[in-house]
């Protein structure tokens, strides 16, 4: 069955369609191009050639047809689910979780696990991202909002876009700052020698992340991380671009060293804490707080040597994470 998304601009503006389609649907620029001469790409209702700069307000439908169509199962697979009501859930993912279905993970993902509770979930992103607003990557655990209701994905799916909604990650980088807060604005795209990665690029989406200093150890610093836009692997991208990439990420230069820091294999320091928004049909603020989860909770007890620290029922707290004039 074909899957159609929407689109809507925000800072694209000059973005050639066929890059702007490619960036959003997460596709090459080759497949993005035959999607637009083949007619699937509508700007404002209209087609368009791929060369169409984007404009303010521009909304871009894509329709695309799976090669191999294949249905998403629901699985039995345990979920810490941290809030829900009729209208969305708030689930704190543990890493080595991916988000949805995508070829060589067709099981055993989010996805997968939201639809075997059986339960109803937004549709208006195709099945296989099913209720799905936002994404976290597969080795980074934390909180994720995900919509039951179609009015509930449209307007948190636009809250996302207006930057809205308040995403603040615990990450711990290899090396010093140069100061306690330090903003990363800089753009990200996929990397032209290798589609699996992004790096920072002048022709890239505008991005922006603010970092501020919690504690400063001796090879490390731990960092609150506040999202102004949602890049794939936007933080991990800023950190490396900065020589400082975060500890464990093999992607982007932060592997190695783990007995020293005490990390398993394939786990990067980076956890989604802090989730604040509105809710879509009540209006009420939402605060949704996850405490470091185990593994990572022991990597900073040895990077940290701090018992006080480690005592503390919530490490995070104790270092001023959730407080918001930082």
């Amino acid at each position: 069955m074909d899957t159609t998304h929407r689109y809507t601009t925000d800072e694209d503006e000059g973005t050639r369609l066929d890059l702007f389609v490619s960036q959003r649907a997460d596709l090459s620029r080759t497949q993005a191009a035959t999607l637009i001469t083949a007619g699937k790409v509508f700007v404002n209702d209209a087609h368009q050639k791929a060369s169409y700069r984007m404009e303010p307000g521009d909304t871009v439908t894509v329709t695309i047809t799976p090669v191999h169509e294949r249905s998403v199962e629901g699985e039995d697979i345990p979920l810490d689910v941290v809030f829900e009501d009729e209208d969305l859930l708030v689930v704190d993912k543990r890493s080595g979780m991916v988000v949805h279905p995508a070829p060589g993970n067709w099981t055993g993902t989010l996805v997968n696990a939201l639809k075997g509770r059986g339960q109803g979930l937004a549709d208006g992103a195709g099945e296989e991202r099913a209720g799905l607003v936002h994404r976290l990557d597969k080795d980074t655990s934390g909180l994720l909002v995900v919509a039951k209701s179609e009015r509930a994905h449209r307007v948190l799916s636009k809250a996302i876009a207006d930057r809205k909604i308040s995403r603040r990650y615990a990450a711990m980088c290899w090396g010093h700052l140069d100061g306690d807060t330090i903003t990363v604005d800089k753009p990200i795209a996929r990397d032209p020698n290798d589609r699996t990665k992004m790096a920072v690029g002048e022709a890239g989406r505008t991005a922006r992340t603010d970092f501020v200093r919690l504690a400063r150890f001796e090879s490390c610093d731990l960092l609150r991380a506040h999202l102004h836009s949602g890049r794939t692997h936007q933080i991990r991208v800023h950190l490396s671009a900065i020589g400082h990439p975060v500890v464990g990420d093999d992607t982007y230069g932060g592997g190695g060293a783990r007995r020293m820091v005490a990390l398993p294999s394939k786990r990067h320091f980076l956890h989604a804490a802090w989730l604040v928004f509105r809710h879509p049909v009540s209006g009420d603020t939402l605060d949704f707080r996850s405490p470091l989860p185990a593994d990572l909770r022991a990597s900073l007890a040895t990077i940290a040597q701090m018992p006080e620290l480690i005592a503390h029922p919530d490490p995070l707290e104790y270092l001023g994470f959730y407080r918001v004039d930082g």
